[in-house]
């Protein structure tokens, strides 16, 4: 791949280690983190992304556009890529490597993805959607996992009115509460968002990240890939931007969003889903 980036700015390797690590400095130490993270899809590059840090408690958004690899990334992350994808380097949690273990392990220890698909089911009613969220839970006998019910409900009270609807026939909007809502069922230490606004009205956009936020709070660690780059940058405290693959920028999310050039290129394209019913 190429060593391109925004003209003035230096790419990831140019930069060295002690400014990547002074940078991160006031978020704390990494709770998860990638080095030298390679993705191929058959014989086709698909990312290649040096170094990227999530600590802890905090909001790191990775943005860029369709087709930038961010799904890649957090696929990658997550054990989870499709048959014809073969990644090289380093996951490492907790400061642990653990690029081996299985999608299973790697939930099990408070890794959850929320995908872009959602990946919901349509037959079954929201309640039910959300006790598969916690089954682990259940199936490892953790007292009180069924106590998280409440608290879901708490954060999205449309979700409680609709608890014996099914999910199916739930508006956009709902089915994301929906989607992130099972996924915070098991208790997650860090939370993987793709595309959380994909496809979604403003008014419903601007909840959802007001329930990133409120988890934030919370101490869980969310890593939000976005094409939103506006809103993203708003609520993140950090901010990486990834281009046909590479990481060519990165840098405390409020500079990023001000700088001529990032908005230039990010944050004045214009360019919209089509939106999906509240």
């Amino acid at each position: 791949m190429s060593d391109r980036g925004f003209d003035g700015f230096k790419t990831m390797s140019n930069q060295t280690q002690a400014e990547q690590d002074f940078q991160m400095a006031d978020l704390g130490p990494a709770l998860i983190s990638v080095r030298q993270l390679n993705v191929h899809y058959g014989t086709v590059p698909a990312l290649d992304c040096p170094e990227l840090h999530v600590p802890q408690g905090a909001i790191v958004t990775v943005i860029g556009a369709n087709g930038a690899g961010k799904s890649t990334l957090l696929n990658a992350m997550m054990g989870n890529l499709p048959t014809n994808g073969h990644a090289r380097g380093e996951v490492v949690y907790r400061e642990q490597v653990i690029s081996d273990w299985s999608v299973e392990q790697r939930v099990g220890q408070g890794l959850c993805l929320v995908p872009e698909s959602r990946e919901l089911f349509a037959s079954m009613t929201v309640e039910e959607n959300l006790l598969l969220g916690g089954f682990r839970l259940y199936r490892q006998r953790v007292s009180g996992w069924r106590d998280t019910l409440a608290d879901i409900f708490e954060l999205f009270p449309r979700l409680h009115e609709r608890r014996r609807q099914l999910a199916g026939t739930l508006s956009g909007g709902e089915r994301q509460m929906l989607a992130l809502g099972r996924a915070l069922m098991a208790q997650p230490q860090v939370l993987m968002l793709d595309e959380p606004s994909l496809g979604l009205a403003p008014l419903i956009v601007s909840e959802i990240f007001q329930t990133i936020v409120a988890l934030r709070a919370r101490g869980v660690s969310i890593l939000l890939v976005e094409q939103n780059a506006r809103a993203a940058l708003q609520i993140a405290d950090y901010g990486y931007v990834l281009e046909t693959g590479e990481v060519v920028l990165q840098g405390i999310a409020h500079e990023l969003a001000n700088d001529p050039r990032v908005i230039e290129s990010y944050l004045g394209l214009g360019h919209q889903e089509p939106t999906e019913d509240a």
